[in-house]
């Protein structure tokens, strides 16, 4: 990989984290400030150690007591400081002070920027690793507004000092190419990982906005953050703007069905709605408190070979219309999905799932990499405070309708199935519709594709619209008039 800037050296390989420091040191235009609060100057420490920093470095500070912080930047409505909200308002209060002091008639070619940092490292029992929110506002010229890029992040090294390290190699890595690589988003993103191991840091969130990134769809970089290994789990909101798994899914109740929804149909609607009913009856689930979750996993994505990126956004478009948040993950194993729930919430949890689904789960193939295989993996699922709910499969051939009760399984599994089945941890769902159990989204797609007609018919009526309006999924107008 090779770098330039009109100025600048070309940089060859993955600089260093001097090197990095030392390039944005020697550029003349570019000069801001740093707000690093829980770890330590890490950041910034870089640039002083680099050299030259008396032209990059406006200020530096750490505001650690809370009253000062607060007296700095204000009191939070939740009274927490690492948080997203407290990442933004130092990041535009440090903006909104160095424009308010430099003089733009005295220096205007000066591009300026603010990075912010507000972290929890491990604490003295080790029982938690730590996280925090890191970000950087800045401009790449001095007549046009300030882009941004923010994320998340999750310690896994189990000592104090090196997580600082870790953050300040971070945070070079993030102004670095927040100023060089900012025409190329994706591979900015893996530059946040040079000089860094997978196993030091986790990043689970990213948002970029401003008119430099006004072409970028934050949930295909969330897709990038768990293809390139960064994180296991991301989720969006029915916006379109990433979220925090831990931020939404704390204490909730949570109801996951996973699907390839390409597209939706009526039979992905019928589940859920069916499902939610159920969930909600229960005596230990609070209506207020609960999230439902279309997942869709990693392996998914990569059934027909290289991720299609839109194809993704075909399927993104349509769950976001109907107004779930959406996780994309790379469990591909039930129980991994639901112990990643359980990090956030003890919370009642379910998912809803065909029975094609559920043969799946008790297929032994799955677990052979488990010491204890599918009864290490059944622990691990059904240990949690956790309901399934079962809709039903109408078999093709007979016309026959299969529930848990007719459910027929490998001999071996016969009665690890009834154990499970009978102790209350499966739910039939009962009142679903029988008019469309011969509903299948691999149908639905082909007809699209083929501009055939009656696809409409097994879909819902607003995601017919949005695919028609938005031509997803291959729809074509003209060829539906031409061939009918």
């Amino acid at each position: 990989m090779s770098i330039t800037l009109k100025g600048d050296k070309e940089i060859e390989n993955i600089p260093s984290v001097k090197r990095k420091s030392l390039r944005i040191n020697l550029n003349d235009n570019i000069y801001g400030t740093f707000a690093e609060i829980g770890a330590g100057q890490e950041t910034v420490r870089n640039f002083f150690r680099a050299g030259g920093a008396s032209g990059t470095i406006a200020k530096a500070m750490s505001a650690y007591d809370k009253d000062f912080s607060d007296a700095v930047y204000g009191i939070e409505s939740d009274n927490r400081y690492v948080t997203e909200a407290r990442l933004k308002r130092m990041l535009e209060h440090e903006i909104e002070l160095i424009e308010d002091r430099l003089s733009r008639n005295k220096h205007p070619e000066k591009l300026f920027f603010s990075y912010a940092n507000t972290v929890a490292t491990i604490d003295f029992a080790k029982k938690f690793k730590g996280h925090g929110w890191v970000g950087v506002k800045f401009q790449l010229d001095p007549l046009e507004g300030y882009n941004e890029i923010i994320l998340h992040i999750r310690f896994k090294q189990t000592d104090a000092r090196l997580q600082q390290e870790t953050l300040g190699v971070l945070g070079v890595n993030l102004i670095y190419g927040a100023f060089y690589m900012n025409d190329r988003p994706k591979e900015l993103l893996k530059s946040f990982y040079d000089n860094l191991d997978s196993d030091q840091i986790e990043i689970d969130m990213i948002n970029f906005s401003g008119p430099r990134f006004m072409y970028v769809d934050n949930r295909l970089m969330s897709l990038q953050l768990v293809k390139n290994g960064m994180t296991d789990a991301v989720m969006f909101g029915a916006d379109g703007n990433n979220l925090l798994p831990a931020q939404v899914l704390y204490k909730k109740n949570i109801l996951a069905l996973r699907g390839s929804f390409r597209p939706v149909t009526k039979v992905n609607v019928d589940m859920l709605e069916k499902a939610q009913e159920m969930f909600l009856n229960e005596k230990t689930v609070d209506k207020d408190k609960t999230h439902v979750i279309f997942e869709i996993t990693l392996s998914n994505l990569r059934a027909h070979g290289d991720i299609n990126e839109r194809d993704f956004l075909d399927r993104a478009e349509l769950l976001c219309s109907l107004g779930h948040n959406v996780m994309i993950t790379n469990f591909q194993e039930y129980y991994k999905l639901v112990e990643y729930f359980s990090e956030f919430t003890k919370k009642r949890m379910a998912l809803a799932m065909g029975v094609y689904n559920l043969i799946q789960i008790f297929d032994e193939k799955y677990y052979r990499h488990l010491s204890g295989g599918i009864l290490e993996a059944f622990g691990k699922l059904f240990f949690k405070d956790l309901k399934v709910y079962l809709y039903p499969l109408k078999d093709q051939e007979t016309g026959d309708i299969i529930t848990s009760e007719t459910l027929k399984v490998h001999p071996r599994m016969k009665e690890l199935y009834k154990f499970f089945k009978y102790n209350g941890k499966m739910l039939d769902i009962k009142d679903y519709d029988p008019k469309i159990l011969d509903i299948f989204s691999r149908n639905v797609l082909q007809m699209i594709a083929e501009g055939k007609e009656g696809w409409e018919e097994k879909i819902p009526e607003k995601v017919a619209e949005i695919i028609k309006d938005h031509r997803l999924f291959g729809y074509s107008k003209r060829r539906f008039s031409k061939d009918n």
